[in-house]
């Protein structure tokens, strides 16, 4: 009774705590719990850093404050020429920098760019690296486009291979043996200790054969009584070759898929055809790929450049037309504080309204200046520091004529890209021919010779003639006796029926080789179309340059008109301040005019192969080390010692037709190994002379520094005066990488657009001829537009555009400013 109420009370115990405790997890208790629980994370993932020592390079460790309109005074200029910018470029680039994305505009938008290619993508940059890379590639798989298999790698299979093996053995088993007659011939009980020792040297060849050396030796001792000795040694040596007669037989089937045994064909496996000059081709690939991205890389350079150079300019007519409207707010302020003619409050209010305006052209002008350096110091490789670059090559100004067919040809063989699909063509046409071989059955013929010997020991110095398995015999002396000698000889073959898989390979690869020629034929059209449109834009631009210089040379004269007129009081203000705002934008146009010049210029380079030429960059492969050198030479006088022996319809056929000149028809044929130019700063030179005071609309004058926060830079020089060159005429005969021959005159001219000295002709009466003309400062007659005659229904007098097209030899040819022509 006491038992049940015993259970029964501990029942109840149970459950009560167990409707207390709820269902909630609890933690177990510990006695040697001491509350440390800093190994004990509650998250299962979280972001984390990388234990990487990597230390930035200097010029990003002393990174300064960028240069803004807030922070414009504290900077040294940087004069750097064109060449000197391509310089430090490469010096700096052991990754190919770009500014992400393509410019189509020619560049006229580098301000708004921002370097983010690679830290969108750093995977896929472009380095020094590439080439060794893809050399060195074992097969493996990185995660990474240099997982193939290098030269290196694929000519490994071709390497002799050593394998050994030695193995000992102990048997203890009883067996299912009985003789009554006799007992020990047989022994149920079977004990055994064997060994076996093997050493072979194994080399493939070229044409897919190959070759084998082997020894082997055996250790046997048991308890059987059948035996003459209870242990003996066998010993022998043998050469095996086996030739394929069919599939995988020939030097070019196996440089081109690497070699294949005959099991691998018998069980019908689907190799990956990627042998040596697979491997070659894939190296040429990324060297044509680094040279494509050298190429980008020095268009991005030398549109910055020239951008650059236009900030300059853009900046520096920004700056002329806030002075002359400075200059004209003042007059009218002081008009309008004495209340004489022309200082009404409308006109003050428009002239204070063009300052400020011209005032926001300045600041940003200066703003887009200091981004469009920054982005040519990011492509130099070049950090934040307190000097500014400004460019000190003057854009040409010649004209310069390309032989269409000439770089029509050139485009087409010298194109980084079009020699990317070539090479890609010649894989598909390699890979097609390994596949067709494959189609054929596998037939090995192979061959064995074995020389061999027993004996009751293995070796002994002594020969002493006794036969096998005798007391005191010896393996090795029965082996070199020569008595036990054997061969075999055979053929093996293996076939798939129906041969779906090579059918299917050989479909494939005839497809992969139909569709890259169909590639690359729309590339070569792509190709045509990109130059012809480069030529489009040489001659547009050029054409472009020469008629906003003249808007410019006419704009001036329409301010001074302008000007004299109004100071007169004929005129109101408002035809001075605009004026003065074409002025601004006609020079404006100018500049972009000519940069654009100079850019359509390198991009006819560009789209024709020999940009890297035209900014005097060569690729060439670093050397390697001596040992190197020392066994290509005793190789060399090798083969030239050798017989030379035809492989038939096993020779591989030519893969690549060697290295294209980088230099057609100039001297420059190597980089250049000349001293290198030290570069250093120069102190930034005082700033022009600003107007010194302005008026306020109480009257007051305050000073301009409190009007105009803007830190202006220092002048460019100006292009020069309005006077004709006399520079000598250029050699009929110009480089293909120049606009001007080497040996040439280096003087630039003063100005190649000179100004128009005559004066404009009145408009003719109707019906006569034009009294005189406006001569073309590029050379070319420009006559103005005669005045026709006036018709019956109306009597107002019609301009007739006249054609105004440059003759083939002008007078600015003759002056010397004709361009190479290419």
């Amino acid at each position: 009774m006491m038992n049940r109420q015993l259970q029964t009370a501990t029942s109840l115990l149970l459950c009560g705590l167990t409707l207390c405790s709820g269902c909630t997890p609890i933690q177990p208790f510990y006695f040697k719990e001491d509350g440390d629980l800093s190994h004990y994370m509650d998250v299962a993932t979280n972001i984390e850093y990388p234990d990487v020592n990597a230390q930035p390079i200097a010029d990003v460790a002393n990174a300064q404050e960028p240069l803004t309109l807030a922070n414009a005074q504290d900077f040294k200029m940087w004069d750097l020429s064109l060449e000197e910018v391509v310089r430090l470029t490469l010096e700096n680039s052991t990754v190919v920098r770009n500014l992400g994305g393509r410019i189509n505009d020619g560049g006229q938008n580098i301000s708004t760019t921002a370097p983010e290619a690679l830290t969108a993508g750093g995977g896929n940059a472009i380095t020094t690296y590439d080439a060794a890379l893809t050399e060195s590639g074992y097969g493996g798989n990185t995660g990474s486009q240099f997982s193939g298999r290098g030269v290196e790698a694929a000519l490994s299979e071709f390497d002799a291979q050593l394998d050994s093996s030695l193995v000992w053995q102990k048997n203890d088993r009883p067996q299912n043996f009985g003789l009554a007659a006799a007992p020990d011939f047989f022994n149920p009980l079977f004990r055994q200790d064997t060994g076996r020792f093997t050493t072979g040297l194994t080399k493939t060849a070229a044409n897919g054969s190959t070759f084998e050396a082997r020894t082997n030796t055996n250790y046997d001792q048991n308890n059987n009584g059948s035996r003459t000795q209870p242990s003996d040694w066998f010993a022998n040596v043998e050469a095996a070759v086996t030739q394929p007669l069919l599939q995988g037989a020939g030097t070019e089937y196996n440089r081109i898929a690497g070699p294949r045994s005959f099991s691998e064909s018998a069980g019908n496996f689907s190799d990956q055809i990627d042998g040596v000059l697979i491997a070659k081709m894939r190296t040429d690939v990324t060297l044509t790929d680094f040279e494509a991205g050298v190429r980008d890389q020095m268009r991005d350079v030398e549109n910055a450049y020239w951008e650059l150079y236009f900030c300059y300019r853009d900046l520096e007519a920004r700056r002329v037309g806030e002075a002359s409207a400075l200059e004209t707010w003042r007059k009218v302020k002081a008009k309008f504080i004495i209340g004489g003619e022309g200082g009404e409050a409308n006109t003050e209010a428009q002239s204070r309204s063009q300052y400020f305006n011209f005032r926001a052209q300045v600041e940003v002008a200066q703003s887009n200046l200091f981004a469009v350096e920054n982005r040519l110091r990011f492509l130099m490789g070049l950090g934040l520091d307190k000097r500014l670059i400004r460019p000190s090559d003057e854009p040409t100004v010649a004209p310069v004529k390309f032989d269409w067919a000439t770089i029509h040809t050139e485009s087409l063989a010298r194109r980084e890209e079009l020699r990317r699909q070539r090479w890609t063509i010649k894989r598909r046409e390699l890979e097609l021919i390994a596949a067709k071989n494959q189609l054929l059955p596998r037939l090995d013929m192979v061959a064995r010779y074995r020389w061999l010997g027993a004996g009751d020991d293995l070796i002994d110095v002594p020969r002493n003639g006794i036969p096998p398995f005798l007391d005191g015999s010896t393996a090795w002396e029965s082996l070199t006796s020569g008595d036990f000698q054997e061969w075999e000889a055979g053929l093996q073959f293996s076939m798939p029926l129906g041969f779906r898989l090579g059918m299917t390979t050989v479909r494939h690869s005839q497809l992969l080789l139909a569709r890259e020629r169909a590639v690359l034929q729309d590339m070569e059209l792509s190709v045509s179309h990109q130059l012809g449109q480069s030529i489009r834009d040489l001659d547009l631009t050029f054409g472009t340059t020469q008629t906003n210089f003249n808007q410019r040379a006419a704009a001036e004269d329409d301010v001074k008109a302008v000007a004299a007129v109004y100071d007169s009081g004929r005129v109101t203000l408002d035809l001075l301040l605009q004026a003065q705002q074409r002025r601004a934008q006609a020079e404006s146009a100018y500049y972009r005019s000519l940069v654009d010049y100079n850019r359509a210029v390198m991009l006819v380079h560009y789209r024709k192969g020999s940009l890297l030429e035209y900014n005097g960059i060569f690729l060439q492969e670093g050397p390697w080390p001596g040992k190197a050198y020392f066994d290509a030479t005793r190789r060399a006088r090798r083969r030239d010692a050798a017989i030379n022996m035809d492989y038939g319809f096993t020779r591989p056929n030519v893969m690549s037709r060697g290295v294209y000149n980088q230099a057609p028809g100039t001297a420059k044929g190597a980089p250049y190994e000349g001293p290198v130019p030290t570069i250093a700063p120069e102190p930034i030179a005082p700033p022009a002379a600003a107007p010194q005071a302005s008026v306020t609309d109480s009257g007051e004058f305050i000073p301009t520094s409190n009007i105009s926060g803007v830190g202006y830079l220092e002048e460019l020089p100006a292009v020069g005066t309005m006077e004709q060159s006399a520079t000598p005429a250029l050699p009929s005969t110009a480089p293909a990488a120049g606009v001007v021959a080497p040996g040439a005159s280096e003087v630039v001219p003063a100005n190649p657009f000179p100004r128009s000295s005559a004066v404009p002709s009145p408009v003719a009466a109707a019906g006569s001829p034009a009294v005189g003309s406006v001569p073309n400062p590029f050379g070319a007659s420009q006559p103005l537009p005669a005045v026709s005659a006036t018709s019956a229904e109306s009597e107002s007098a019609a301009y007739e555009p006249q054609a105004n097209y440059a003759p083939a030899e002008t007078a600015a040819n003759a002056a010397g400013w004709a361009g190479g022509q290419r």
